[in-house]
């Protein structure tokens, strides 16, 4: 199978390789990055090119077939995927579209129904996100680390 290396469809979009079962238009992932299975593979650079620990959504599978993949027990195909946002919890006096604002930190209250936009997968604690879009309130009645907290949208970050 020849891939355009280059992997640019459009403005924004990359040809990668992802799991079979994951290639599905709209499924979102973070790519996690190089495996130790993935020494010796041939298809390294068709798959590797993405930015560890960013969110993506697929917005094309290519008709390409499936590879064998030593970390994907389906196989890999090529998709189009581009960067996604992602939606977290912020200060509430920092929540404003086009502002920039870091997560608060860390929560250890794991069932507390904003826990995953206050550890939100492929943004990190210690880098500002900007903002595109004020939510509104987050989901949890109460904080139990009392923060007055907005739920946003993360402007998708480029892999330019």
């Amino acid at each position: 199978m020849e891939l355009n290396t280059a992997g640019r469809t459009d403005g924004m979009s990359k040809v990668t390789l992802i799991g079979e079962t994951l290639a599905e238009v709209g499924t979102e992932f973070v790519y996690g990055g190089e495996s130790a299975a993935c020494e010796g593979c041939p298809y390294r650079e068709q798959c590797l090119n993405l930015t560890a620990g960013r969110r993506y959504r697929v917005t094309g599978v290519r008709d390409s077939g499936t590879l064998e993949c030593a970390v994907h027990a389906s196989g890999v195909t090529a998709v189009d995927v581009e960067p996604a946002p992602v939606v977290a919890n912020v200060a509430s006096n920092a929540a404003y579209a086009g502002s920039k604002a870091m997560l608060e930190g860390p929560c250890p209250y794991s069932e507390c129904p904003s826990y995953e936009f206050c550890e939100p997968a492929g943004a990190g604690f210690d880098r500002e996100h900007q903002i595109a879009e004020v939510i509104g309130d987050p989901p949890h009645e109460h904080c139990m680390l009392n923060r007055d907290l907005t739920l946003v949208e993360f402007v998708p970050e480029s892999d330019e």
